[in-house]
């Protein structure tokens, strides 16, 4: 079993910028990809950002590209989501995810384990 805790959401100012981390215990992730995806208000969850488990093969979703950037350092068990631009449309529960694949993880039907979640609000 893996326990995925998330971090780093709040209030922010557009424009302005958050640092989530996630980090797993019980088992460790460095066998899985990893991915973000995002639930906002009345709207279904959706893929944010993936990596594969070296660290290689990055891919986000068109309306974060060029704003967020996934990391990850399988020595800590964690994965980090750099959002940088923030905007009031990227208003969301943040959720971090642990997939079989080593490659990528960009469905919620591939997603083995869920983190809680982590809020973040952007103000206009």
């Amino acid at each position: 079993q893996v326990q995925l805790v998330e971090s780093g959401g709040g209030l922010v100012q557009a424009g302005g910028s958050l640092r989530l981390s996630c980090t797993a215990s019980g088992r460790t992730l460095s066998s899985r990809a990893m991915g973000w995806f995002r639930q906002a208000p009345g709207k279904e969850r959706e893929f944010v950002a993936t990596i594969s488990t070296s660290g290689i093969s990055i891919f986000y979703a068109d309306s974060v590209k060029g704003r967020f950037f996934i990391s990850r350092d399988n020595s800590k068990n964690t994965v980090y989501l750099q959002m940088n631009s923030l905007k009031p449309e990227d208003t969301a529960d943040y959720y971090c995810a642990a997939g079989s694949s080593t490659r990528s993880l960009r469905v919620r039907s591939e997603v083995d384990y869920w983190g809680q979640g982590t809020q973040v609000t952007v103000s206009s």
